[in-house]
């Protein structure tokens, strides 16, 4: 097995991955200012050799609103085994409001981070923005080589009932949902099962880059999870974890597959991290240096799945499709959406998006008819990647700033 053979080489990597880094801090230090080159190629290779590492922190000391710079303290204040509900609270401060808002409480923002290969701190930007608006909660999900298997199986129901879960925790009267790429359908799901019980559902609902409706503009991704059995799957991409980690004996997608296919499918970027990164390192610039590396830090984070949850994606969302068929069953109770009246939509798609393909995200509005038109809103940004929608400045100078609109006029 792969991921056997891999850790076997981890110990060797290992000391080769020390003298890596012991070569890039003798070239950066005091009595070596002229050799950038050296210590950036030392650097590449303590990052190319190291052993799989923990996801960076989030580290966000503080955020500024308007114009004052506002504390930042970061909690976990619930958690399953397999995700941990993040918060970060502002400290309580007189601040004016932001243009587009009343002077009302702030709301809270549940921000879904999809399961999907990154871990949760890939969308570290997306937060530090958010905490503009208010306090945000993050759904930090566990990499699943460290979960021990007397915690059972994890399964794409078991995403449904966390989000359910932290939801009804957060309480939903105050509370935007943003719910990203993979994220959106059992967000959207979640939503639905809390609306059909009778309690208050989210003030709004904000999916982004999703696959709500695959039948829609198939992407690669979509062809390759309709055009092969789960048994391939099961074949090719799941292997079990070694003895080495908490959660030996687990079936899963290893993080160094999803990391593969992650650099093949979205080259152009990694080359963009690497490109930005290395000319920081030859301007040495520190500053530069050090938010450059940080977000290859943020993109390489990568973590396993289970393979019950992968296998349940692939059946329910990509091959049978059955939130958009009206067809899914979260632990014997149907998903419908229908019953999200009282909740504002939006759905924001990129016309670049090779993920989710056009119309998949924006077919949400169909199954949530019941909507009113006022409290629906649809945004397609041109020149936008998947990325985009949640990084860089398609995310900041258009995305952000549509949304708050959107929570301003449905509060």
């Amino acid at each position: 097995m792969w991921y056997a053979w891999l850790e076997e080489q981890r110990d060797p990597m290992q000391s080769l991955s020390n003298w890596a880094m012991r070569g890039c801090d003798a070239w950066t230090s005091p009595a070596m200012p002229c050799m950038p080159v050296a210590a950036a190629g030392y650097d590449w290779l303590y990052r190319l050799v190291r052993p799989t590492p923990a996801p960076p922190p989030f580290g966000i000391a503080a955020v500024t609103v308007g114009d004052r710079s506002v504390p930042v303290v970061e909690q976990v204040v619930d958690s399953t085994p397999f995700c941990a509900l993040r918060q970060f609270a502002r400290a309580p401060a007189p601040v004016a409001p932001r243009r587009g808002q009343s002077r009302t409480a702030p709301p809270d923002i549940f921000l879904c981070a999809p399961l999907a290969g990154h871990h949760a701190v890939m969308l570290r930007e997306t937060v530090e923005t958010l905490l503009q608006d208010g306090d945000v909660y993050v759904t930090d999900w566990a990499n699943a080589r460290d979960v021990p298997l007397a915690a059972g199986r994890f399964g794409l129901d078991d995403y449904v009932l966390a989000v359910e879960r932290f939801l009804r925790k957060l309480g939903c009267a105050n509370t935007h949902v943003i719910a990203v790429c993979q994220a959106t359908a059992p967000t959207l799901a979640a939503a639905a099962l809390l609306a059909s019980e009778g309690e208050v559902p989210p003030l709004s609902l904000t999916l982004m880059g999703g696959p709500i409706d695959t039948r829609l503009n198939p992407t690669a991704v979509d062809r390759l999870a309709q055009s092969h059995s789960l048994d391939w799957f099961r074949d090719t991409v799941i292997d079990t974890v070694p003895p080495r980690y908490a959660g030996s004996g687990r079936r899963v997608c290893p993080g160094f597959i999803q990391h593969a296919a992650i650099v093949a499918t979205h080259p152009h970027r990694q080359l963009a991290l690497e490109s930005r990164y290395w000319s920081s390192r030859l301007s040495v610039d520190e500053t530069a240096i050090a938010n450059s590396l940080r977000s290859l830090n943020e993109y390489a984070a990568i973590l396993d799945m289970s393979e019950d949850y992968l296998l349940d994606t692939i059946r329910v969302i990509f091959q049978e499709q059955h939130l958009a068929r009206g067809e899914w069953c979260v632990s014997g109770r149907g998903v419908q959406p229908l019953d999200l009246a009282s909740t504002a939509l939006c759905t924001v798609e990129g016309d670049r998006d090779d993920i989710a393909g056009a119309g998949q995200t924006h077919a949400a509005h169909a199954l949530c008819n019941a909507i009113p038109v006022q409290k629906r809103c649809r945004l397609t940004i041109p020149d936008c990647d998947h990325y985009d929608l949640f990084t860089g400045p398609r995310w900041h100078d258009v995305i952000h700033p549509a949304v708050v609109q959107f929570w301003a006029s449905v509060r």
